[in-house]
């Protein structure tokens, strides 16, 4: 059993059962299977994140079409989101855009957001590149972006028939332009932090 698991599942463990765990004991359960985020990650992953939500809540602040969350933050897979002891599938994906307000509640996303970020680190890369990868796209998620901090690059997945489709890998000098967003660019320089 890897590290990140709690342990196999005998149990149908639900969100209600998790939201009695310590508050400081994070987790998800994906494809049965209960996953603990714990410990915290490192500063660089955080910086990578806190960088690319600037550049979405900067745009969205100005059309106000999209909310933007940081992790930790539930997104509820499950077929029924509103009563937490069915609810048997969720992530706490790095960031998350959601332009749909009706899928926001007082405790989480409820049902799939229009994009996903994960910033790979040495305990998370098989998860985020095999299993993250193989839920988002049965979640039928538009958009998923693989964030590499060792090679500085971003690998963008783009829905299409219902499979992800590899739309490009932009590296450290180049510039996003987010398709799904008009007039949205992310110059990556800003995210991985430019040469002084």
């Amino acid at each position: 059993m890897s590290d990140d698991k709690i342990f196999e599942q005998e149990k149908v463990y639900t969100y209600a059962d998790v939201m009695k765990l310590p508050e400081q004991m994070r987790c998800e359960r994906i494809d049965g299977v209960l996953y603990n985020m714990t410990p915290a990650p490192s500063p660089r992953h955080q910086e990578i994140v806190t960088q690319l939500s600037y550049e979405f809540v900067t745009y969205f602040r100005k059309t106000k079409k999209c909310k933007v969350f940081v992790s930790p933050i539930d997104v509820c897979l499950s077929a029924n989101c509103s009563d937490p002891a069915k609810i048997t599938e969720w992530v706490q994906p790095d960031l998350v855009v959601v332009c749909d307000k009706q899928k926001l509640d007082e405790q989480k996303i409820t049902g799939t957001p229009d994009l996903i970020a994960e910033v790979l680190s040495p305990s998370t890369a098989k998860k985020d590149r095999k299993i993250k990868f193989c839920r988002y796209e049965k979640a039928l998620i538009p958009q998923y972006w693989i964030i590499d901090p060792v090679h500085e690059s971003v690998e963008v997945y783009v829905l299409k028939e219902n499979e992800y489709k590899l739309k490009q890998v932009y590296f450290k000098d180049d510039v996003i332009k987010v398709d799904f967003f008009d007039g949205l660019e992310i110059d990556l320089g800003n995210i991985f932090g430019k040469e002084q």
